[in-house]
Parts: C-alpha cells; structure tokens; sequence
C-alpha cells in the first residue's frame, strides 16, 4: 500500500513564486531568503524594481498554524502601509499586482533584462 504524502503548497516556495510571476511578464529580483529559524519570513522578493519597487515578503504560519501571509510593501505608493495578501493562488497576487499598477511588461532596455538579472536563479 502506497503512502500518499501532502503535497507542499508551492506558492509559499520562493523558486515557483518568482517562476510564475516572471512567466507572467514581471522582472522579480530575489532579495532575501535566510531568516531566523523561528521568524515567520521566508522570503523577500523585489518586483519591478525600475518601476513600482514592489518588496513582497512570505511569511508562514504568522497567525496560526500552516497559514501563508504576503506582506506587500511599496511605501505607500500604491499599496497602503503593511499590507497583506492571505492567498493560496499566485493568480490572486498576480491580479492584484496588475489592478494596483505593477508593471508586467519588461522593458528591454532595462538594466535587469540587459544583464540578465531577472534570469538569475541562486539557490539557498
């Protein structure tokens, strides 16, 4: 008899985060992924950074067991002060990125896409 293991919710993983919003046009740079063992952060990740400079933070299990919470921080601009996303689907994120403005159209002049910087995969 085979045992059936969960399946990890992928969008709480850095690596499919940033593979699904780049596959939907945005240059996503990875900023930080090393937190204290008992801090509920995950990852940081920097979305359009020439345009909106949209930081997302993951943070796991925050307020209460197996939760997934995105901390959405641009200063204000166009996300109000400590924001959250609570969401299972990347496509929530992804809509409200685009509803708030967030550019998914990279220009190829940037210096992220020139360089290749929105193709850079460190592991870690």
């Amino acid at each position: 008899m085979k045992l059936m293991r969960l399946s990890k919710n992928k969008i709480r993983t850095n690596g499919y985060f940033v593979k699904r919003l780049r596959d939907s046009g945005f240059v996503v740079l990875k900023i930080f992924n090393r937190y204290g063992k008992h801090d509920p952060r995950r990852w940081t990740v920097l979305v359009d950074p020439s345009g909106s400079s949209v930081f997302i933070t993951c943070l796991t299990n925050k307020e209460s067991l197996n939760d997934v919470i995105f901390e959405v921080h641009d200063s204000g601009v166009n996300f109000a002060t400590n924001y959250s996303i609570q969401t299972d689907s990347i496509e929530v994120i992804i809509n409200y990125l685009i509803k708030k403005g967030v550019s998914n159209v990279a220009d190829k002049n940037s210096i992220y896409i020139k360089n290749q910087l929105n193709n850079i995969d460190e592991e870690g």
